[in-house]
């Protein structure tokens, strides 16, 4: 435990290196404020010794010159080291989570499959916080209080060395009793650190899913899920508060009886001749200054404890290596004509459930190739495969004949574009949002692409036109709108391969003509792979494939596969009766 502890303070340290003249700025000025702070105390017994016990005035004046030049400088050098750590703490934690944000983006969908948005929020907002704390207010009070106990020693010893021998001997005492109290707290904030990460996570997905919450009546159940969360947190935090605690009365009782050791002793050497009333007092400073950093070892070892533990949990996460690597070969540069092919392909999400086995499928350039299916046959996977958000565990995905793991996943997937089921807007405005297809694009290019995919008279007719804000994950638009822009955004970029996953069977009738537009224009000239529950909206498409249990069951066009009275057949027409019931229950 003690030794993953140094290494993590140490791996955290090493982040200051960036900004070494900062880091080196208030190590010194701390040292030196140490330094200050003794030769100040040592002052105040040469004033009393020296000059108002002789009653020698101008030696009084002399020192009280010299106490104010001391503390004058003091407050420069308490200025810099706060400035210097200050400074240094908004940088750490500048660099960190630009760290953080940089791997969280490269990493692949499998960690997202098993991470939560709350999880990984803790990390980047309070975790990295407490690391740069770790690095610069605790750093800088450990260093002070060391420095002040050795300083404070040495000023003790030149002072009276019988003395300054007790309160050395009573140091190693505290030292033990800290480090006692060090592992207890440090497991406690632990697990004080899993828990808040728990509770991030439910915050944000009863926030995000708070239709479905107030839909289903769920606020009662949530709440009491909640509560059992924040119930367990406060009894954790409640054990590792009341043990750093207990830590300030236990030293403060070793610190009392050492300083009333040191009266009784200096009040004898005083008698005897041995000690000057102005050396005692001066020993009382000294204790002064050393019982505060002793005392604050309490917060600064709780403080410590849970930067450890947040820290722990970063730098995990920046460990975490991304399933998916690109060959250190492969190419940068990409742009297919579209053809694709699965060879003898298998795929499983979890050991032992394959989605897909010894897969074979062939689409030529250009062509538009629609997958049907029941739920979990595994259409999704095959067009997450071709994007390579995930990788083939036995075969191969061919590009033009090109192995696509011989291009890197920027080159690969910056000519591939996907339009989801739920289109995701970012928080801004229209344009912002179609402008993420094509970073840096003119606003005609915009307006032509708003034209191309239909949404054109859509985003004009609305009161801010272009400038509309869309809300967080476009809460401010309607589904359909979304849609619209979400195929504006895929028309800007211009893909050479184009994946639609399902991408209208969350709109409806009257919405669908409009999008379905935005479709065919954009399926023109590129190849184009659909994934449809609605399958109205693939009559045209060059080849439907019907996929179940990972397997083609059926491929041709939609005219072929109705005369065939197949799998197709059946789905086609089951839907179209449920639709026309619908349609009659809305007449009645």
């Amino acid at each position: 435990m003690k030794d993953k502890s140094t290494g993590i303070i140490i791996r955290i340290l090493k982040l200051t290196k960036p900004h070494w003249k900062l880091f080196a700025g208030f190590i010194i000025a701390i040292i030196f404020t140490a330094f200050l702070d003794s030769l100040g105390t040592y002052i105040t017994k040469l004033i009393i010794d020296e000059g108002i016990m002789v009653e020698n005035l101008e030696k009084v004046i002399y020192y009280c010159k010299l106490f104010g030049i001391t503390y004058l400088l003091n407050s420069i050098s308490f200025f810099t080291f706060i400035y210097c750590a200050g400074r240094l703490g908004e940088w750490m934690q500048f660099d960190l989570r630009e760290k953080l944000f940089n791997h969280i983006q490269e990493l692949s969908f499998s960690f997202f499959d098993r991470s939560s948005t709350g999880w990984l929020l803790s990390r980047i907002s309070s975790d990295t916080e407490k690391m740069a704390d770790l690095a610069t207010w605790m750093l800088l009070d450990s260093i002070w209080a060391f420095f002040n106990i050795i300083i404070s020693l040495i000023f003790m010893a030149i002072i009276n060395i019988k003395l300054a021998l007790i309160m050395a001997l009573i140091l190693p005492l505290l030292v033990l009793i800290a480090g006692k109290f060090k592992i207890h707290i440090l497991g406690e904030y632990r697990k004080v650190r899993s828990l808040n990460s728990k509770i991030t996570a439910a915050f944000s997905e009863s926030f995000s899913g708070v239709k479905i919450v107030k839909a289903l009546t769920r606020e009662k159940t949530n709440l009491r899920d909640f509560g059992g969360l924040t119930g367990e947190m406060y009894h954790t935090s409640y054990r590792a508060a009341w043990l750093s605690a207990f830590f300030l009365p236990a030293v403060q009782l070793i610190i009392t009886l050492a300083l009333g050791a040191i009266l009784w002793f200096g009040g004898w050497q005083i008698e005897l001749g041995f000690m000057t009333i102005g050396g005692l007092r001066a020993f009382i400073g000294f204790i002064t200054f050393m019982l505060w950093p002793i005392q604050d070892l309490a917060r600064v070892f709780s403080g410590m404890q849970q930067s450890i533990a947040a820290a722990e949990r970063v730098f995990g996460l920046l460990d975490t290596p991304s399933d998916i690597q690109d060959k250190f070969e492969a190419m940068e540069d990409a742009s297919y004509k579209g053809d694709i092919e699965f060879k003898n392909v298998s795929f499983s999400y979890k050991k032992d459930s394959p989605v897909l086995s010894n897969f074979n499928l062939s689409i030529k350039a250009g062509e538009t190739v629609a997958i049907v299916g029941p739920t979990g046959g595994g259409k999704t996977t095959i067009a997450s495969l071709i994007s390579r958000y995930y990788e083939p565990e036995e075969g191969q995905i061919l590009m033009d004949g090109v192995d696509n793991r011989d291009y890197t996943q920027k080159a690969l997937q910056s000519r591939i574009g996907v339009v989801l089921q739920k289109p995701h807007l970012f928080s801004g405005t229209i344009r912002e949002n179609i402008e993420y297809g094509k970073p840096g694009a003119s606003f005609d290019e915009i307006i032509n692409a708003a034209k191309t995919a239909n949404s054109y008279n859509m985003i004009t007719s609305l009161k801010n036109k272009w400038d509309e804000i869309v809300g967080e994950d476009g809460t401010m638009l309607s589904q359909g709108q979304k849609q619209l822009i979400s195929l504006t955004r895929a028309v800007l970029a211009s893909p050479d391969i184009l994946i639609m996953d399902e991408a209208t069977s969350a709109i409806d009738t009257l919405t669908e003509k409009d999008i379905q537009k935005g479709i065919e224009a954009l399926l023109e000239d590129r190849t184009s792979i659909i994934i449809a529950h609605r399958l109205s909206t693939i009559k045209d498409a060059d080849r439907i494939l019907v996929v179940e249990n990972g397997k083609i069951k059926e491929e041709g066009d939609h005219t072929k596969l109705l005369k065939n009275r197949g799998h197709y057949y059946e789905l086609y027409t089951s839907q179209f009766r449920r639709e026309r019931t619908a349609a009659i229950g809305l007449l009645e």
